[in-house]
């Protein structure tokens, strides 16, 4: 098995009842961007950008942002 870091954009603005646009305003991040790694299709991850969502939203655990999850590859 493999370890895959989750970025939990969805989740987020799910809990917070926020758009990804309303998301995008608060950080100054682009739409497209906070949309890529709300869906994953993003390789590379902008620490800046994460630092910038848990300042907006006053979270202080990074744990709410992202996460580490085993993948299995047998599929």
């Amino acid at each position: 098995m493999t370890k895959k870091i989750i970025v939990k954009i969805h989740e987020i603005i799910k809990q917070r009842r926020i758009s990804l646009r309303e998301l995008s305003r608060l950080t100054d991040i682009r739409h497209a961007a906070l949309s890529e790694l709300s869906n994953a299709k993003r390789q590379n991850i902008n620490f800046q950008h994460i630092e910038r969502i848990a300042e907006a939203l006053e979270i202080s655990d990074i744990r709410e942002i992202i996460d580490l999850v085993e993948i299995n590859e047998e599929a």
